[in-house]
Order: structure tokens, then sequence, then C-alpha cells
């Protein structure tokens, strides 16, 4: 339940600044929708926890949208919601909505006798920050050998191997990697963590670490999908936008509606109050095979016999066989320098308590533009 006094809601505001001007403004509101519609199809095929970089995405199919033609580039731009837009101005905007918490990755690995020509993988990795890998796919699983090592390379050696098995008939594969560590501003203390029940479903109930802190926090709440939004600021610049559906609702139901708009609205609405939180520490690695997901949102050719990559220098018929995403999030009290407690706010009398304990779904954006660059559900804290 959410009995916390809220003020009143203002007119909704958009989360772009006044002097975000389109390319940049339009390109942010595109990548938020891509975000929100890339979630939706993901998480509706999960019940267990959930983490994507959207961002990282969104970035490793545009650097195949500038060399795609025909048909397979027009579902790339209406895929990627950049229909109408040079894919060759993407990269700078695109960079930008970053923040220096989040390391990212692309990576294309081809077959020795499918190598993308070399201007290819000049921008690549130039404009995108990617490489281009050889990849002995048929060779048992020195593939799936080097897809993980590369992995790990961009999210840390201790992650968990990204993929198991590579398609020995593959030619290409798309992979991408991304890796944030959550450093709150309002840093929790770690000396008052304690365990807590959180309840993972009506029938199970799990024993977790709970961070806690008491200072003002922006809420809101979504009177139509029964929730509140706690907003959660980082050190780089980001924001972590923590919905918690009520009790009666449900964290799916909640899911189906999330669009660009509906998380620009949740930002808008965002009010100061005095509060304290009790949020459950976590740390999640989640790896995916995007194909069916990608198909979803209408990206069909570039997995057919008929793809047209033929800028990558490709021949007519060479496909994606596959686009693997990982992504590792930490959330814990680590922050700037005040996890102490020192830098607590000290309130006359205790504050209203927000206890997260049930599953929710969280949304990590840049400030400065709105933009999400990472997306999950936390529906059980005691598993990655």
């Amino acid at each position: 339940m959410w009995p916390i006094p809220l003020p009143v809601l203002a007119v909704l505001v958009l989360a772009i600044p006044l002097d975000c001007q389109p390319p940049a403004a339009d390109l942010v509101g595109r990548s938020s929708d891509f975000s929100a519609r890339l979630y939706r199809a993901l998480a509706s095929r999960t019940d267990d926890n959930v983490l994507v970089s959207t961002l990282s995405v969104w970035r490793g199919l545009a650097a195949l949208l500038g060399s795609a033609g025909g048909a397979t580039r027009e579902q790339l731009q209406t895929a990627l919601g950049l229909a109408g837009l040079d894919p060759q101005n993407l990269p700078d905007v695109s960079s930008s909505l970053a923040t220096s918490n989040l390391k990212q990755g692309v990576a294309v690995f081809a077959a020795a006798d499918a190598q993308p020509a070399a201007a290819f993988a000049e921008r690549l990795g130039r404009e995108y920050g990617g490489e281009v890998k050889t990849a002995g796919f048929g060779a048992g699983r020195d593939a799936a050998d080097a897809v993980n090592a590369w992995v790990r390379s961009q999210a840390g050696d201790q992650v968990q191997d990204g993929v198991a098995d590579v398609d020995p008939q593959a030619k290409l594969l798309l992979a991408t990697a991304a890796s944030y560590q959550g450093r709150f501003s309002q840093a929790f203390n770690a000396s008052a963590s304690q365990d807590e029940r959180f309840y993972v479903s009506k029938y199970q109930v799990a024993t977790v670490a709970m961070m806690s802190r008491t200072d003002k926090y922006f809420l809101a709440y979504d009177r139509a999908l029964k929730s509140g939004v706690l907003k959660l600021p980082m050190t780089d610049g980001a924001a972590m936008l923590l919905v918690l559906p009520d009790e009666d609702a449900h964290v799916g139901a909640v899911e189906d509606e999330v669009t660009g708009q509906k998380i620009r609205s949740w930002i808008g609405q965002l009010k100061k109050t005095k509060l304290e939180v009790q949020l459950p520490r976590f740390f999640l690695d989640r790896s995916y095979s995007l194909r069916d997901v990608l198909r979803a949102l209408g990206v069909l050719q570039i997995f057919q016999d008929d793809a047209d990559l033929s800028a990558m220098g490709l021949p007519q018929g060479a496909k994606v066989a596959q686009v693997l995403h990982k992504a590792v999030t930490t959330m814990d009290e680590s922050g700037q320098g005040d996890a102490s407690g020192g830098g607590a706010s000290v309130f006359s009398s205790p504050p209203p308590r927000l206890t997260v304990n049930r599953p929710f779904l969280f949304v990590v954006y840049q400030q400065a533009s709105g933009a999400p660059f990472l997306m999950g559900r936390l529906r059980d804290p005691t598993k990655k």
C-alpha cells in the first residue's frame, strides 16, 4: 500500500531540457520508445528477473543499420524508431546518451570466410567503439568461448558466461554487452542494512539484505496503474525510477503499459517529500538471445537468406545468425562518500516509510536528457 502523503500533482512536463534541440531531443524520444518496446517484448517472455541495456542494444543495431540496404534497412529503421533519419548522424548523439558508470560494447563475430570489409570494421570502431572479431563457428565451442571471453572483457571477469552454444552453421553474430555500477547520490547507510522479508510471490517469501536511508526523495503515484514511482539519483548524472505496484497489483500489468511517453510522464509527476526508503540490495547478471524478441519488433530480414548487408562488404545472402546481449548491474550501499549515514537528513518527527519488499520495475535514465539506458524487473533479489 501507499500510505504516503503525496503533494498535488503538477501539470506534466517533458524531461528533455529546453535547450535540447532536434535532432538530439527527437532522438531521445525515439530511443526512449524503442527502449520501452524492447523491454516489453523481452519481459513478456519470462517471469524471472529481467535486465537489459536498451541503449546498448539500440547502438548495436544502429551500427548494422548504416551498412544495411533495401527491406533489411527499412525494417531496422522502423524497429529502432529511426525512419526518416540519416544513420550517419546517429553515433555522436547516441554516445552522449550514456553515463560514466555505464560500460558498454558492441562486437560483430564473423566466420573466417565471411569477414566484413575493412571500411566497416573501421567505422564500427570509430563511431560505435565496436570491433570485428573472427570466430570458429564450426569448431566445437570455439565461437561460444570467443563470445564469452569478449563478454568478460566488457562486463568483468566475475560475470556468468553469456552464451552456452552457437549455431555451427552461423557466419555472423552481433553481440552487445553492458555493465552498470549504481552509485546512489543519497548513499545508503551500510551499517543500517538488515535482513528483511521480500515477498517474491503470494506463496514465496525470501530473506534479503534491505538497505535503509531517511532523506528527501522525489515521489509520484500512478493511479491508473496503482503504482508508486520513486526517483533515486546517481552520482554520474543518471537516476533510477523505481516503480512499485500496490500489494493488490501485479508488476506484469504495469510492464504492459510501459511506453516512452509513460516514462516521461512519471518523471514529470515527481514531487519532493520526506521519506524513509528501505530497498533490497541486488546484483543482476542476465544474458539473452534476442532473435525472437527482435522479430516481434519487426526485425525479420536480417536473419533470413535474403538479408542485404552488402554495404558491409558481404555477399548477397549473408545474414546475422543471432543477436546476443549481456547486461550486469549492481545496486548496493556504495555512493559518493556519505554511506556511513552522516549525510542523511534529520527530521523532527519520523517520516513515512516506503519498504520495497515485493517485485518492482526499474528504469535507469540520464537526467539531462531523460533517455533510458537500462531497464529491469527485480522479482527475486536472492537470484541474479
